[in-house]
């Protein structure tokens, strides 16, 4: 951005507002905003003894998977910086006027990449995908699976029915009358 007009006037100030075309994708794999997408960046530009003093408000769209279902999401991005762009090179600033000039690039990825969401969610209760199926839990609220058997106990199932037998038999002689019970012997 050409700043002729306000280098070595302290007390200057302009307000500008310029839709940025992002050069490269901005993020990580799980979020980032996307090359060619556009962000707002809305901001005062002001003049002081040691350089520029830029205060600006970006703006714009990021694309996300949640990181629990893994659906797409679409996230808004709003975020403040205020940096100083030196007039001299000197290694207190981290950036500098440059003939007339300064590139807010740097400036706008590093605040937006660093407002991002490290582990992004479609919802803050999202429950995520059913471990055994892959189900998304939020579409099927009531879904659930038999829970499963020990390898270890299954050789003890077919005793559950045998018991059960035996114990079935037990009550039926226990509520015989004792008249029955001795036409049994």
């Amino acid at each position: 951005m050409l700043v002729r007009d306000l280098i070595h006037r302290p007390g200057e100030m302009r307000e500008h507002s310029i839709q940025v075309v992002v050069p490269e994708t901005f993020g990580t794999a799980v979020v980032g905003v996307e090359k060619g997408s556009k962000l707002s960046v809305k901001g005062r530009f002001e003049s002081l003894h040691d350089g520029i003093l830029v205060d600006a408000v970006v703006s714009g769209k990021a694309q996300a998977e949640c990181v629990r279902c893994l659906i797409d999401v679409t996230l808004p991005v709003r975020v403040e910086f205020q940096e100083l762009f030196a007039y001299s090179e000197d290694e207190a600033f981290d950036y500098t006027v440059i003939d007339e000039y300064i590139d807010l690039e740097p400036v706008v990825r590093d605040s937006v990449v660093l407002s991002l969401p490290f582990q992004p969610v479609c919802q803050k209760d999202c429950l995520g995908l059913c471990p055994e199926c892959g189900v998304r839990l939020l579409d099927n609220p009531g879904h659930e699976h038999e829970a499963p058997i020990d390898a270890r106990w299954a050789a003890l199932a077919g005793l559950q029915d045998f018991t059960q037998d035996s114990h079935d038999q037990n009550s039926h002689d226990a509520n015989d009358s004792p008249e029955t019970q001795e036409e049994k012997s």
